[in-house]
């Protein structure tokens, strides 16, 4: 196993299939494997944040599932600002159930967490399918 401490995070929610095939290939590889993504689908969010409720965070069945009452970027930020010490050294956000291309990028919230990490500085990749198969693939592509 590798010493990088990963970040994983999407919009589709902490429940979707495709955050946890990616999470559950990188752990096999990366032994410090995180997950904090939103409560609940927020697919389109973009960049938005939350700024009128307290973000919530939930630790789901393994410790290293974190739920936020927020969005993809709110996930993001609370990780890698106050969660996770040390900070991670990369954020992978997906898999994305659909494809973000043309404008999509820019109304995606798949492709905002990726950003958040990124204005962070760290190095960030977003990851989407165009339909709902072949998760497992796109994850061992990494």
């Amino acid at each position: 196993m590798q010493d990088l401490r990963v970040l994983i995070s999407n919009d589709d929610g902490i429940y979707s299939t495709g955050i946890r095939v990616l999470y559950n290939e990188l752990s096999r590889i990366y032994k410090d494997t995180w997950i904090s993504a939103p409560d609940r689908n927020q697919s389109a969010a973009s960049h938005a944040l939350t700024l009128e409720n307290p973000l919530r965070v939930q630790v789901l069945e393994n410790d290293h599932f974190l739920a936020v009452r927020g969005t993809p970027t709110d996930s993001v930020y609370l990780a890698i600002n106050e969660l996770l010490k040390p900070r991670p050294n990369v954020v992978i956000s997906g898999i994305n159930h659909g494809a973000n291309l043309g404008d999509d990028v820019i109304y995606s919230g798949t492709v905002a967490a990726a950003t958040a990490g990124r204005s962070l500085g760290l190095p960030a990749i977003a990851i989407s399918l165009c339909g709902s198969k072949h998760f497992e693939t796109a994850a061992f592509l990494l």
